[in-house]
């Protein structure tokens, strides 16, 4: 556990064959959707709390899109 939260290591396929691996795509689609933020794709923030309030409005702005 960490931060609360269950973590699971979970291996890549060595065959090289494509296999969807359990729940990294929803991080990495999540993490795709804030880069098409124009203020996260650099670090302007000076302190991490700034970053943190600009990664929470992104995703406002995503979900708010989604619901109109």
């Amino acid at each position: 556990m960490m931060f609360g939260w269950p973590v699971e290591v979970v291996k890549r396929n060595e065959t090289g064959k494509f296999v969807v691996l359990p729940k990294r795509w929803i991080v990495e689609r999540t993490f795709a959707w804030l880069a098409f933020s124009r203020r996260l794709n650099r670090n302007y923030e000076i302190k991490p709390r700034q970053s943190e309030t600009m990664i929470k409005l992104a995703m406002i702005h995503l979900l708010v899109k989604r619901l109109s």
